[in-house]
């Protein structure tokens, strides 16, 4: 049963130009998860509880539709189509996982290999390879809540930055992270994903992309799930919420650059609840904060700085 969506996701960031020029054009980037902090995400580990023929079989699925499927992009590139075209295209693709196959059992003879199955573990590791190749998708990264304080330590550059909640509406790509588990993925749902089964698929696609060690239950994390890059968003901007240690001039820019949107967006700051380690949410007093913004440093007197320097002794010449 999936679970059901929040009213808010939020998206942490530390304040630079390119986060506001995401809050200005309203986009969000979706990353490439090799260059999560993580090193563990989005690699699950692949078993081979198959056969050495049924694990060639699976690998050989992999390959070639990988490989058809760049020539025939390349193909289209250079506007090379027709019959002809795509009989090369099926040979290369036959040739390559014949010759990728061939290298595979001849380094499983090596004698010095001390592993009791080589072959087998050989092939399970290019499988494991050429199923992460299939998944070249970008990722965003939201949170389930605003006022998380391991969250604007981490990626909040320590609560001097803001985050930016969003409705995420019916957005299909929208997919809730899971805690715990193991991160073995088996090569016999794999082998029932190529076969065709719908539920296999949904299950590789968790096991890939939404699974993560318990310890990050903290993030209560969804994952938007698209093209790699920067792209429009598809949420609707709500809110802003500032850090403890947001700067003042940082929450000015952040308010101006908003004003005159079409869809209001909403302040907030937030605050040591009192008596506790726990933060809240405060709605943040926008009139007050531009009142004496943007301030003129002639407008103020400092005659009383310069006095007190004038007032000290001479220093030795």
């Amino acid at each position: 049963m999936a679970s059901p969506r929040p009213d808010l996701v939020y998206k942490y960031r530390a304040f630079s130009n390119l986060s506001l020029e995401m809050l200005v054009e309203d986009t969000l980037f979706f990353a490439d998860p090799s260059t999560f902090n993580d090193p563990l995400d989005a690699k699950p580990r692949l078993e081979a509880d198959l056969a050495t023929p049924a694990l060639e079989a699976v690998l050989e699925t992999l390959m070639v539709k990988r490989v058809e499927a760049e020539l025939s992009a390349a193909a289209k590139i250079i506007h090379y189509q027709g019959p002809k075209t795509i009989n090369h295209i099926s040979r290369r693709s036959q040739s390559a996982f014949a010759n990728r196959l061939a290298d595979i059992r001849y380094n499983a003879t090596d004698r010095d290999n001390e592993m009791s199955d080589p072959l087998s573990y050989s092939l399970e590791r290019h499988i494991e390879t050429e199923v992460l190749r299939r998944y070249d998708k970008g990722i965003v990264s939201l949170a389930q809540r605003p006022d998380c304080p391991l969250m604007w330590s981490h990626y909040g550059d320590q609560h001097r930055g803001f985050c930016v909640g969003y409705a995420p509406g019916d957005i299909a790509n929208l997919h809730k992270v899971k805690y715990g588990g193991s991160p073995i993925l088996k090569a016999s749902l794999v082998q029932a994903m190529l076969n065709g089964g719908d539920r296999a698929q949904t299950r590789v696609d968790a096991a890939v992309l939404l699974r993560k060690a318990k310890d990050w239950a903290y993030e209560r994390e969804w994952r938007l799930i698209g093209q790699r890059g920067s792209h429009d968003s598809p949420f609707e901007m709500t809110e802003v919420v500032f850090g403890l240690r947001c700067p003042t001039a940082v929450q000015f820019t952040i308010v101006r650059a908003l004003t005159g949107r079409s869809q209001d967006v909403a302040f907030f700051e937030i605050l040591p609840r009192p008596g506790t380690f726990e933060l809240i949410k405060s709605r943040l007093d926008v009139d007050d904060l531009c009142r004496s913004r943007p301030r003129r440093a002639a407008d103020y007197d400092f005659d009383d700085v310069f006095d007190e320097v004038a007032d000290e002794p001479p220093g030795p010449a």
